[in-house]
């Protein structure tokens, strides 16, 4: 074993790492989305979503 071998696995674990937690927090926002669109279609809002009367009253 060399040492270069060391070097070259140590990047490719580290770009795997990467890889792989960039496409689980890509994953995870589309199912986030998912369900705020299920729980938007159902009728359940934010408690920090304006009623829409209230859009334009001067605040």
């Amino acid at each position: 074993m060399t040492h270069a071998f060391y070097v070259y696995a140590s990047y490719g674990f580290a770009a795997l790492v990467t890889i792989a937690v960039t496409v689980w927090t890509w994953a995870d926002g589309r199912a986030r989305r998912s369900e705020l669109a299920a729980l938007e279609a159902a009728g359940i809002r934010r408690r920090s979503a304006r009623p829409k009367d209230s859009v334009g009253d001067g605040e």
